[in-house]
């Protein structure tokens, strides 16, 4: 059975750790992450995006993750991520995510937490769990954009406080997520985390903060994060840049052209595993089940 993100994160919060989000798109990931955090009796926070769910994607993720959940000792979480579509967000609470995202952070501050707070009501009748974003967290290099840059500056969409306090009470979201220095996908640059303007945030906000953009912010920067109050990090281009590595580097090795999909993704699976344990390890979510 899936269980919702709140419960997760308030014992993070409690205890001063965070819990790493591994984006999962298909069986081989799902199983990786999966296998890892039983091994380090972590709580699991699986998410998923759009553009996993083409046809009938949706309802069969789902189903996968859901009847995976009944195999494993330790809470398992499915979070939708970056969803911007509120009738798409309908349905994934209504096959059975435990957990969404509405990211509004591009719109104005009203509109955002005017569809925040709608989303919010919606949610919290069918008992899942909701997380909002407020200032923006940008791209770096995502997707199949292979020419993508990082062309806005971090510090003119950091979060502010001010805006926090209301925002919080006018949705009653139950996890925010800040901009306070990071972007999604592979960084040009390395990234400086403004963990003054993460305290100020603290200071005025009692729900669960969430950090995107983890990949590739270097672990010391994360651990400091966590240590000022963030208890969830968004994990998607390690885990990917684990899978793909694995498939090129195994299929650059067979000869065999019918070799099993089994034989074809160990070596994927086996890195992926790697990535999460390691995350796992440095967010000191491991050992909390």
């Amino acid at each position: 059975m899936l269980v919702s993100m709140k419960q997760m994160l308030a014992d993070a919060q409690k205890n001063h750790y965070a819990i790493p989000a591994f984006d999962v798109s298909n069986f081989e990931m799902v199983k990786a992450v999966l296998d890892a955090c039983e091994e380090e009796r972590s709580p699991a926070l699986l998410q998923a995006l759009g553009v996993d769910f083409n046809g009938k994607g949706l309802p069969m993720l789902t189903a996968l993750i859901k009847e995976a959940s009944e195999h494993y000792t330790i809470p398992v979480c499915l979070h939708l991520d970056h969803a911007t579509d509120f009738d798409f967000i309908k349905a994934a609470c209504d096959v059975g995510f435990s957990s969404v995202m509405f990211d509004g952070s591009t719109l104005p501050f009203a509109e955002n937490a005017a569809k925040t707070a709608e989303i919010v009501k919606y949610a919290h009748e069918r008992g899942v769990t909701v997380e909002a974003e407020l200032g923006h967290v940008g791209n770096a290099m995502v997707g199949n954009e292979a020419d993508s840059v990082q062309n806005e500056d971090p510090e003119d969409t950091l979060t502010l406080p001010q805006e926090v306090v209301k925002f919080v009470e006018m949705t009653d979201v139950d996890a925010l997520a800040i901009a306070i220095g990071t972007a999604h996908g592979v960084y040009k640059k390395t990234p400086t985390l403004r963990i003054d303007r993460l305290d100020e945030i603290v200071s005025v906000c009692d729900r669960p903060l969430v950090l995107h953009g983890g990949s590739g912010t270097p672990d010391e920067q994360m651990q400091n994060a966590i240590v000022h109050g963030i208890t969830k990090i968004n994990i998607f281009s390690d885990i990917i840049v684990a899978l793909n590595d694995g498939l090129r580097d195994k299929l650059n090795a067979i000869e065999n052209p019918a070799t099993w999909p089994c034989y074809v993704f160990e070596d994927a699976q086996k890195r992926i595993r790697e990535v999460a344990k390691n995350k796992i390890r440095t967010f000191g979510s491991n050992g909390r089940v």
